[in-house]
């Protein structure tokens, strides 16, 4: 099918002539003649290309320009001039005009000007298209745009357009509440409030209450009628954070909420309608959670419609740079102090980290050096622990300090045979290396080889297992 062209031009005449070399190269072409129609017609019609003579009798030609600008329309322009002058032209490509024709000029030049200027249309879109739904670098209050992230946005981008039950999982720290919030804020349902219950932080005999409501003289301290969270979510949605938390008899209750749509406050008969929309979150593999009886079947089944799994910061690449930016930033700003940037080494650090507790962990790490530091660039000396010693072991009763001097000290070439049992006291004490050497190969053993969980679970940076494998292979010890 041709591509829709609106021709602008007052001569009639000239107008016929465009008009036929369009419409015999396949175009669709409208034709007005005065600014106003021009207006109306793209405003309500949807062309690919407008060609606009700037001389008109209502009005000039640049007025189009600037209303197509203002209401934000997605066409290409190519203008037409006819006095040579090129200060017209250049005021119109400033206003948005992708192109511009002085007269007079011939068919093939009309033809290649209209070409050129929709296949670059054509490039923007892509191009955009690919910055938003591809290459996304923040995204609803999330900030990172590793290929992880990149899919966890496109999942929250389809979630948003149903009403069906969402379930986030994820470590502590990766940002379930703001994945919750994101699909909220992404669908139908955004002018309406979402109501968060943490169901690990309230007593099991008062979580029926938080959500369902109760009456006056339900029980102790129940003087007057109040709304749960499901009624208050009512139109909205419902976000049950740390599910897996909830006590079996809640559950139960929560399962005929979600069967019937319905809530009976506690101490009360009657049963009031309620249109919410779920979504819940665990740091808990909920399926441990069903297997060893804490976490009904059937209500995890009712829930996990359309599962939504978090990353680890560890695990987003990049990501940790871009974050702790972000929060660079803002903590600056709010605290009056001119960091701009991070030195290469702080970078290095924030890469090789494992980042245990996720984005939290680095929020806290970049708001504490914030406040407890000035200058523009955040370097090594400013890291709080344990990134200020991130390539040590941690020995109980051994100070940070002391391992990284003990263990510079002793080097891998210390190691020269496996372990054996010594008599205790002074003779029972082994050298670091040892003990760095028997931690990492005890723990790489626990996790198949997998040197990112081996670092995980030792508190180090998996770099600093790949440095001292690689040290120990030169030496002859591994």
């Amino acid at each position: 099918m041709g591509k829709n062209v609106l021709l602008v031009e007052d001569d009639l005449t000239i107008a016929r002539v465009y008009s036929e070399y369009l419409l015999g190269d396949g175009y669709l072409v409208t034709h007005v003649e005065r600014g106003g129609d021009a207006i109306a017609k793209l405003v309500a019609g949807e062309f690919d290309v407008a060609l606009i003579d700037l001389h008109l009798p209502d009005m000039d030609g640049l007025e189009i320009l600037r209303n197509v600008r203002d209401q934000e329309l997605s066409l290409a322009i190519v203008v037409i001039t006819g006095d040579g002058s090129m200060s017209n032209a250049i005021e119109a490509m400033k206003l948005g005009a992708n192109d511009f024709l002085a007269k007079p000029f011939n068919k093939d030049r009309l033809l290649t000007t209209i070409e050129n200027v929709l296949k670059q249309q054509n490039l923007d879109r892509m191009l955009q298209t690919y910055r938003n739904e591809i290459d996304r670098h923040e995204y609803q209050g999330f900030v990172g745009s590793s290929l992880v992230m990149q899919g966890v946005y496109r999942v929250i981008d389809s979630a948003a357009q149903s009403n069906v039950s969402v379930f986030i999982t994820g470590e502590s720290g990766t940002g379930k509440e703001i994945c919750a919030e994101a699909i909220h804020r992404a669908s139908k349902r955004a002018d309406n409030p979402i109501v968060a219950i943490n169901c690990g932080a309230i007593p099991k005999d008062l979580i029926e209450s938080e959500i369902f409501g109760h009456v006056k003289g339900a029980f102790t301290g129940a003087i007057t009628d109040r709304k749960g969270a499901a009624q208050t979510a009512n139109g909205g949605t419902l976000f049950l954070d740390e599910i897996c938390e909830m006590d079996i008899n809640s559950q139960t209750k929560l399962l005929r909420f979600l069967q019937t749509g319905q809530v009976q406050p506690v101490g009360s008969n009657k049963l009031v309608d309620v249109d919410v929309r779920i979504i819940c979150a665990t740091n808990r593999d909920p399926m441990i959670e069903v297997a060893e009886g804490r976490f009904r079947e059937d209500l995890y089944y009712r829930l996990h419609v359309l599962p939504v799994q978090l990353p680890a910061l560890r695990e987003r690449d990049n990501d940790i740079l871009e974050v702790a930016q972000h929060f660079l930033s803002l903590y600056s700003e709010q605290e009056g102090k001119s960091f701009s940037a991070f030195s290469d080494e702080v970078d290095q650090v924030f890469r090789s980290f494992s980042w245990p507790g996720n984005i939290r962990q680095l929020q806290n790490v970049i708001r504490n050096i914030v406040v407890l530091n000035d200058g523009e660039i955040v370097d090594a000396s400013m890291l709080p622990a344990p990134l200020d010693v991130a390539g040590s072991i941690p020995i109980p009763g051994v100070s940070s300090a002391s391992v990284n001097q003990l263990a510079s000290a002793a080097g891998p070439a210390s190691i020269s045979k496996p372990f054996q049992a010594v008599p205790a006291g002074v003779a029972s004490i082994r050298p670091l290396a040892e003990l760095e050497f028997e931690a990492i190969t005890n723990a790489l053993d626990i996790c198949d080889g997998n040197i990112p969980k081996a670092a995980h679970y030792l508190g180090i940076s998996a770099a600093t297992i790949y440095r001292k494998k690689s040290a120990w292979k030169k030496s002859g010890v591994a």
